[in-house]
C-alpha cells in the first residue's frame, strides 16, 4: 500500500544518532540528498551501480533489492538507497565505504536553501475583479426570421448580443460573413459568438472573430507560448477557469543555426536566412501545439486566442521583420510593439479566427519575455526594492518597484540551459539534477530527473556540481582541477583535466559522462556575466546589493535553482534565502495571465512606457566587473562572505590531504 504523499517519517542513522525526516513514498536517496547526507551513487539513482547501499537496522524500507546484492547481504539488511521507498520510521547505517554524513560539516557547508516558488494567483485575479479574457464566448439564441422579422443574419446576430449582453461596437470579420448563414441554421438559430474585445473597454471595437452552431461556452481554450533562444515552452489554458491543461517544450529549430541571437541575426541577413529563421521558430510552436492538442483531445477550431512572448529578436525572426539594426549601434528594432495578428497568417496551424498577440519589448535586448514575467510576478506593482533576473542563454535584469523600472540585458550563453557543456543536456529525464561529493573519497551522489540512468547534465545540475567541487576543494577559484587529490575521479582527458561523474556501465550512455575545465570556464563566463550585469545595474542608479529587499529569479534555469549553489559560484549575490522568491518561466507565467485579463494588457503599455533600458557595452563599468567576476565566487569575497569561510575552511583542510600516488 502507497502511503500518503503528506506523511513524514523518521529517519536515524546507525551509530551516530542523527536523525532527519523523509516524505513518505519518496526515494531514501533523494532524502538523504535533501537532508545533507552523502551516499555514494553514480548512476542517478537508477540501481545501475550498485554503490548506494545502506543497512536497515530497523523498520522496513520499501523495495531496494536488486540484482547488485547478494543472498547474503540481503539477509543481512541491505538496501538499495536509490530504489528503496521510505513507507516507516527507520533506523539504517551508511558503510563507510558508501558515503558520509554531510551535515556533521556543518562549520563549512550550510543547510542546502531552496527557493521558494511564487505563482500567480488566478483566485487573486477574480477578487480584484481583472479576470476578464481578451477573447470570449457568448451563448445567444436569436428569434427565427419570418415575414415580418425578415432583418439580415449579421443585424440579426449583433442584435441579439446587444439585447442580452449589452455587447456595443461589433463588427464581423470576412470570414465569419461566409458562414454565417449556414451556422445561424444548423441547431435554429442557437449560436456561440467569440468575441475579442479591445485592452480598452470602450475604446476600439469588438471583434466577432468566429461564430458556432450550439452552445460552446465552456470551451474556452487558448496558447500561451514563450520563444526562448535554446528552449520554446507552450501550454495550453482553460481560459473560463484559468487551469493549465498541458504544457510541453521542445529546442528551438533555430538554434542548428547558432546558439546566440547574433548568430541568427547574421543569419537572417543572407539571402533567403530570414525567411528560414521565420519557419523554424513557428515549425517549433506547431509541433508543441499539435502535442498539447493531442495530449488533451482539442481540436484546433476550439482555441480562439495564442499570446507570445520573446526576446527581441526571437520576436522579430519569428515574424520575419529584419532584425538587423539591432545587432549594430545605436541598437534599433523595426518595433517595439505588435499588432494582432492572425496565427495562421504567421503560418501557425491554428483556424483563421484564432488571434496571435505579442507581448511589446522594451530595448533590442530587453524584449517582452521580461515585460510578461514582470506582469506575472507582480513586479509593477510591489512596493520592495526588486531584483528581477530571468536567467537563460540571454539574461535580462530589472530593478525596481510600482514608482520605478530600470532594465537590462546581457549575453550568458547557454551553458545554464545544458548547452555548450560537453555533457549537457536539457532538464529532461536522466539529466544529473543534484548532485554531492563524498569529502574523503571524493566519490560522487548523482541524482537524477525521474531517477533514470544519467544521460547527461542539465542546467541546474551543472551549478550544484561546480559549487561543490569548489567547496570541498577539488577545484580552485579559476576553475582548475586539484591533481594530487587521492581519487581516480580527476583525470586527463581531451579537454583538459575533468572529473568522471558516471562511469559508462553505470550510466544509460556509451561513454563515460564528465565535466571539465572547459565546461567549467564556459559556465564561469555564464554567471560572471549575469552577475557583473547586475552590479552595474545596481550601482548605476545609487544603490547597493544590501538595499535590495527582494531577488525575483525567472527563466530557463531548471525548475529549482539552489541558491546556495548559486551564491557560492557567485551567480547572485549573497543575501538571505528567504529574500529569493522563483517563479518559473515567468515568460509563460504572465503570457497565461495576460490571456486571462485584459486589464493586465491594458497595464503592459503603461509599465513599457515607464521602464528606462540601459546597454551594458555602453557602461563603461560593466567590463569592469565581468572580469571581476571571472573568479569562484568573485574577485572581491566581500561580496560573499560566507563563501569565503567555506572556501578558506577547505583550503586549510586540503593542504593536509595526502596527495595521490
Amino acid at each position: 500500500m502507497t502511503p500518503p504523499e503528506d506523511k513524514r517519517y523518521r529517519i536515524t542513522l546507525h551509530p551516530s544518532g542523527h536523525t532527519f525526516e523523509a516524505t513518505a513514498g519518496e526515494s531514501l536517496l533523494k532524502s538523504a540528498r535533501e537532508a545533507g547526507i552523502h551516499i555514494n551513487a553514480s548512476c542517478g539513482g537508477s540501481g545501475v551501480c550498485g554503490k548506494c547501499r545502506v543497512i536497515v537496522r530497523q523498520g522496513e524500507l520499501g523495495q531496494g533489492l536488486s540484482e547488485k546484492l547478494t543472498k547474503d547481504q540481503i539477509a543481512a539488511g541491505f538496501r538499495q538507497a536509490c530504489t528503496g521507498i521510505v513507507n516507516s520510521d527507520l533506523t539504517i547505517e551508511i558503510p563507510t565505504e558508501a558515503g558520509k554524513l554531510i551535515g556533521g560539516l556543518s562549520t563549512q557547508v550550510p543547510e542546502i536553501h531552496r527557493a521558494r516558488l511564487k505563482k500567480d494567483d488566478i483566485e487573486e485575479l477574480r477578487r480584484e475583479g481583472i479576470f476578464q479574457p481578451p477573447v470570449i464566448k457568448l451563448f445567444v439564441e436569436l428569434p427565427r426570421p419570418s415575414a415580418v422579422d425578415n432583418m439580415a443574419d449579421a443585424k440579426r446576430l449583433i442584435q441579439g448580443l446587444h439585447n442580452q449582453y449589452d455587447e456595443r461596437n461589433l463588427v464581423i470579420s470576412l470570414s465569419g460573413l461566409k458562414k454565417l448563414r449556414r451556422v445561424l441554421r444548423e441547431d435554429d438559430f442557437r449560436v456561440t459568438a467569440t468575441i475579442a474585445r479591445p485592452v480598452r473597454p470602450g475604446f476600439g471595437k469588438n471583434f466577432l472573430i468566429n461564430i458556432q452552431s450550439g452552445n460552446w461556452t465552456n470551451r474556452c481554450y487558448g496558447l500561451v507560448v514563450d520563444i526562448g533562444t535554446t528552449s520554446i515552452y507552450a501550454q495550453l489554458v482553460n481560459t473560463d477557469t484559468g487551469k493549465i491543461l498541458a504544457g510541453a517544450g521542445d529546442y528551438n529549430g533555430q538554434i542548428s543555426y547558432g546558439e546566440d541571437v547574433i548568430t541568427r541575426i547574421i543569419h537572417a541577413e543572407t539571402p533567403s536566412g530570414l525567411a528560414r529563421m521565420a519557419e523554424l521558430a513557428v515549425s517549433t510552436v506547431n509541433t508543441l501545439i499539435h502535442q498539447l492538442l493531442a495530449e488533451t483531445g482539442i481540436g484546433p477550431e476550439e482555441i480562439t486566442s495564442i499570446t507570445l512572448a520573446g526576446n527581441t529578436t526571437m520576436t522579430h525572426l519569428f515574424m520575419g521583420l529584419e532584425p538587423h539594426s539591432i545587432r549594430r549601434a545605436p541598437y534599433v528594432p523595426v518595433t517595439t510593439f505588435f499588432p494582432p495578428i492572425r496565427a495562421n497568417d504567421l503560418g501557425i496551424d491554428l483556424p483563421p479566427h484564432c488571434v496571435a498577440l505579442f507581448f511589446p519589448a522594451i530595448s533590442s535586448y530587453v524584449g517582452g519575455d521580461i515585460v510578461a514575467g514582470v506582469m506575472g510576478a507582480g513586479l509593477y506593482r510591489t512596493q520592495a526594492l526588486t531584483l528581477y533576473i530571468d536567467i537563460g542563454t540571454n539574461a535580462e535584469i530589472v530593478i525596481g518597484n510600482r514608482e520605478w523600472l530600470v532594465c537590462a540585458a546581457c549575453s550568458a550563453g547557454p551553458a545554464f540551459e545544458g548547452g555548450g557543456i560537453t555533457h549537457g543536456m536539457r532538464a529532461a529525464k536522466g539529466a544529473i539534477k543534484d548532485f554531492s561529493i563524498n569529502p574523503e573519497s571524493f566519490e560522487p551522489m548523482n541524482i537524477t530527473i525521474d531517477n533514470q540512468p544519467a544521460l547527461g547534465i542539465c542546467g541546474s545540475g551543472l551549478l550544484i556540481i561546480v559549487a561543490a567541487l569548489l567547496n570541498h576543494g577539488v577545484i580552485d577559484p579559476n576553475g582548475k582541477f586539484n591533481q594530487n587529490l587521492p581519487t581516480t575521479r580527476i583525470r586527463q582527458g581531451r579537454s583538459g583535466y575533468e572529473y568522471v561523474l558516471a562511469e559508462e556501465e553505470e550510466n544509460g550512455t556509451d561513454h563515460d559522462i564528465v565535466i571539465n575545465e572547459v565546461d567549467i570556464e564556459n559556465l564561469i563566463r555564464a554567471k560572471a556575466a549575469i552577475f557583473a550585469g547586475v552590479k552595474t545595474l545596481v550601482e548605476e542608479v545609487g544603490l547597493t546589493i544590501g538595499d535590495l529587499e527582494q531577488i525575483i529569479l525567472a527563466g530557463a534555469f531548471g525548475s529549482y535553482i539552489d541558491l546556495d549553489a548559486a551564491m557560492t559560484v557567485g551567480l547572485l549575490p549573497e543575501v538571505p534565502a528567504e529574500k529569493v522568491l522563483y517563479v518559473g518561466n515567468g515568460s509563460l507565467m504572465g503570457g497565461r495571465m495576460s490571456e486571462l485579463s485584459n486589464h493586465i494588457r491594458r497595464d503592459v503599455v503603461e509599465v513599457v512606457n515607464r521602464m528606462t533600458s540601459f546597454e551594458l557595452s555602453e557602461v563603461t563599468n560593466f567590463k569592469d566587473q565581468y572580469i571581476a567576476s571571472l573568479f569562484l565566487p568573485h574577485t572581491d569575497l566581500e561580496l560573499f562572505p560566507q563563501t569565503a569561510l567555506r572556501l578558506n575552511a577547505w583550503r586549510t583542510k586540503t593542504q593536509t590531504t595526502p596527495k595521490k600516488t
